[in-house]
């Protein structure tokens, strides 16, 4: 191995070590006895899990966050579908530009996003709730749905439909027995992918939810108020969730079939 590759292997190490090292010690905190999070971790145990399910504002949370990422994605699936095949029937220019139109909340900082709504929601006297958290979501995280579905449409073979049409298929028909199929791994890949993306999210969600709570927004009240070691459970809670979507959501939307 040469210098320079050792250099930047030696590089890759640290950068991976210091992104991951964080995370790994949130989740062995949350299996140690101690309750100060500080070395040593103290015997196994699952505990702080225990007390964490025990908790009437986890509960709470868990609730909010399973209603805003079931609804984001499902609205995901059916807006960002339709969409697609909206960018479809335009021309290569126009559609570029959609695409380019749609990316707009996905470039903005969340900050800026965040108050733009919650001043949209004050000016209109819409209350905030989860009502208003489920739409905030949908906003940023339409653009990956659209533009994953969008790829897949004009990545498969057109002569597909064109065959059934003069078969005399209709398109409900073609929908279902040839589009559907050959989209449904980048779909749901897309959707999963939503879901994560809505579970994870606590500058927007904070601005729009008023009074409620999700889990992230949870542990942001937690860290607040006292350092309670099931704190450390809720994250490693939370970073489960969202990988696992995350890791399934990228696997689909890499199908070849």
């Amino acid at each position: 191995m040469t210098l320079r590759a050792a250099c930047w292997l030696t590089f890759g190490i640290l950068s991976a070590a210091f992104l991951v090292a964080p995370l790994a010690l949130v989740v062995a905190f949350s299996f140690g006895e101690n309750p100060h999070a500080t070395l040593p971790f103290g015997n196994p145990t699952l505990q702080w899990y225990r007390e964490l399910f025990a908790g009437d504002d986890f509960l709470a949370a868990l609730q909010n966050s399973a209603i805003v990422t079931s609804c984001v994605g499902l609205l995901s699936a059916v807006l960002g579908t339709a969409a697609a095949f909206g960018f479809t029937a335009l021309d290569r220019k126009l559609s570029r530009l959609g695409a380019q139109l749609i990316s707009l909340p996905v470039m903005l900082p969340p900050l800026v996003l965040a108050l733009a709504l919650a001043t949209a929601f004050s000016a209109t006297r819409i209350p905030l709730g989860l009502g208003t958290v489920i739409p905030s979501h949908l906003i940023f995280t339409q653009p990956f749905v659209i533009l994953i579905i969008y790829a897949r449409l004009t990545a498969f073979d057109r002569s597909l439909i064109d065959s059934a049409r003069d078969l005399g298929a209709s398109s409900l028909q073609i929908f279902f027995t040839i589009t559907l199929p050959l989209i449904a791994p980048s779909l749901i890949g897309a959707t999963l992918l939503s879901m994560a993306i809505s579970l994870d999210d606590f500058v927007i969600t904070f601005f729009t939810i008023g009074g409620g709570m999700t889990l992230p927004t949870l542990i942001w009240g937690m860290l607040r108020t006292h350092l309670d070691p099931t704190i450390n459970a809720l994250g490693t809670l939370v970073l489960v969730l969202t990988l696992g979507l995350s890791v399934i959501a990228f696997k689909l939307t890499r199908y070849k079939g």
